[in-house]
């Protein structure tokens, strides 16, 4: 009988063990399914997709049709700058950049240089002939202290540390040294007022780690230049976050500040969500349903009202509003927002999914099954 016993605690305890594992997937599975608000009453995974009626009716797109590249339609004068950087032509990207710098476009000015970093990360072969003929132009000089932020970036990879090798960090961090030489020059050539190659220089703190007293130095001499601008914002209360060089509080009381302080319009007063959003580890939705939430979410939808219509992150924050404006059952709200950037899924929150236009198409589906009354049939699982 004992020996009995012993045989079957050796093979009961790692069954056990086994039924605890699974157990605990399948309540974690759950879980993360109330989070992203799944009802629960089938699993929709194992389903292929289908678009409802109510969002064909509307004109939008299921996942496989989703762009990832991008949070909205890219300008055509930028996607033929990129082009023509690729064929080999430097001189629409140079057109484009001062054009920009001459109407003191900041923003935009920001956003194509981004655009063209990326580009020049792959390829600079451009970008090289562009510095030979005008050694000192300053849209090429921050072209290239973008682009090796960019290149440093490719050579690390997406993946999480555990997954990255030595020599990946090692190559990633001998590139982003050279992007603090780089940026001093862009700086150096930088049309008067200029923000943008601080913006940049924002990204060598955060991932070189520079102390607190070097970010706050890089921040006054932008904020000088522009005190609402939006990607330096981002990229800023990235680095306050707990998960680079902050922490909750700071990110949280960083975001506050800058909604504080800005006009209606800048579209500031999305950083409390994004700080929110950022440090939110919860299993349920109750956090972002408290009044406080409601409130930050109403004034994001008056500042998105008021912004610029052709401001070039607008699509950004349309986005998170409607991932919020979801979680709050505010679904006809939701689906106004979501209709807007249909089609385009890289931003928040969807960028951080595993399949984010998956996860986008289902979020959206929900709220117009709500909205039309058929319970939100059709969502993606």
């Amino acid at each position: 009988m004992i020996i009995l016993w012993i045989v079957l605690g050796v093979i009961g305890v790692p069954l056990l063990a086994l039924g605890l594992y699974f157990l605990k997937a399948i309540v974690q599975g759950a879980v993360e399914g109330w989070r992203a608000g799944d009802d629960g009453a089938e699993d929709d995974a194992d389903r292929p997709y289908e678009l409802p009626a109510a969002a064909a009716a509307l004109g939008l797109k299921p996942p496989e049709e989703q762009n990832g590249d991008s949070a909205a339609p890219v300008p055509a004068v930028l996607t033929s700058a990129v082009a023509a950087a690729r064929s080999g032509d430097w001189q629409p990207a140079a057109d484009l950049l001062e054009a920009t710098a001459t109407a003191r476009d900041w923003e935009n000015r920001s956003f194509h240089s981004a655009w063209l970093a990326d580009a020049a990360a792959a390829d600079d072969t451009w970008l090289l002939a562009w510095e030979s003929a005008r050694p000192d132009d300053p849209g090429a000089a921050l072209v290239r202290a973008r682009s090796t932020v960019a290149l440093a970036g490719k050579i690390r990879g997406a993946k999480q540390a555990k997954y990255t090798t030595a020599e990946q960090f090692a190559g990633f961090r001998r590139v982003m040294e050279q992007s603090r030489e780089h940026h001093a020059r862009a700086v150096e050539l930088a049309v008067e007022g200029d923000p943008v190659p601080y913006v940049g220089r924002i990204s060598t703190a955060l991932g070189l780690g520079d102390p607190h007293i070097e970010m706050e130095r890089v921040w006054k001499e932008l904020t000088d230049r522009d005190p609402h601008h939006y990607e330096a914002h981002y990229m800023a209360l990235q680095y306050w976050c707990a998960k680079w060089r902050g922490s909750e509080k700071l990110a949280r009381d960083f975001a506050a500040e800058a909604a504080a302080k800005a006009p209606l319009g800048s579209l500031m007063t999305v950083f409390p969500l994004i700080a929110h959003f950022e440090h939110d580890e919860s299993d349920t939705t109750d956090a972002d349903r408290t009044p406080q939430m409601r409130a930050l979410v109403d004034a994001v939808l008056a500042d998105v009202a008021a912004a610029d219509p052709d401001h070039p992150r607008l699509a950004e924050v349309r986005h998170l509003l409607a991932y919020y404006l979801c979680l709050q059952d505010r679904d006809e709200a939701a689906v106004e927002q979501f209709r807007l950037v249909d089609g385009y899924v890289d931003a928040l929150p969807w960028r951080y999914r595993g399949d984010p236009a998956g996860e986008f198409c289902r979020m959206r589906d929900l709220s117009l099954g709500n909205v039309s009354g058929d319970g939100g049939e059709g969502v993606a699982g």
